[in-house]
């Protein structure tokens, strides 16, 4: 039998590997909010350049996401983290446990711009030409066709496959451990190897909870969207 000081003991361990999960899972959350925020207008801006009339702009630009598309994250992850200092430019990302987070988060903007391009790029391909020329007729200048006509209709074209990448990155920025970066799932290997097993699979329920608010918010949007038929 349990006494009332092994009791508290075992809660309060329990308690401290909590926090601790917790503490760790804010890192994956803001991987996740940083990769986010900046792919998504740098997907936007290769798309345009995967569309450029100018071919050798047109090329290159689909060559790279080829590249960045074809290549696991992780290698992708290691080799912008060690570059650097293989190639004798510095400490380009800084020192520490700050440098290993950037270097990770410019893997992922990089990596997820290249699938939000080609996201971008069906959408706005996607689009009839006659809507185009008819704007064109009416007088409206490229940048008024693409936001007042051509940009509705992307969002909606869009919204689940990029919802799907969203909730993909969400599960990814798991993979940031390979350069040692203390995420949840790093965190909660630690106490597997102590021989507690139950905070590994203790992780899903974050990942869970966290997919599950984004699943409500996208399909709140789409509901939203719904009046706009393409």
């Amino acid at each position: 039998m349990f006494s009332s000081l092994d009791w508290y003991k075992q809660m309060s361990d329990f308690n401290t590997i909590v926090f601790r999960l917790s503490d760790s899972f804010l890192l994956n959350i803001q991987l996740f909010g940083l990769t986010l925020l900046f792919s998504l207008p740098l997907g936007l801006l290769i798309a345009f350049c995967s569309m450029s009339k100018i071919k050798p702009l047109a090329l290159l630009s689909k060559t790279f996401v080829w590249v960045i598309r074809g290549t696991p994250l992780m290698l992708q992850v290691i080799i912008i983290f060690f570059a650097p200092g293989l190639l004798n430019w510095g400490p380009l990302w800084g020192s520490g446990a700050s440098a290993r987070f950037t270097a990770a988060t410019v893997a992922f903007i990089i990596n997820y711009a290249c699938y939000f391009s080609e996201i971008y790029r069906g959408g706005i391909q996607g689009v009839p030409k006659g809507q185009t020329e008819a704007a064109q007729v009416l007088g409206m200048t490229r940048p008024q066709i693409f936001f007042k006509v051509t940009l509705l209709q992307v969002i909606k074209r869009i919204l689940p496959a990029m919802s799907n990448e969203v909730i993909t990155l969400v599960k990814d920025t798991s993979l940031a451990r390979i350069i040692s970066i203390k995420e949840i799932i790093m965190m909660a290997q630690e106490y597997t190897a102590k021989g507690l097993i139950w905070p590994l699979f203790s992780t899903g329920i974050y990942f869970l909870v966290f997919v599950g608010v984004l699943t409500v918010l996208f399909n709140a949007l789409e509901k939203k969207l719904d009046y706009f038929k393409v």
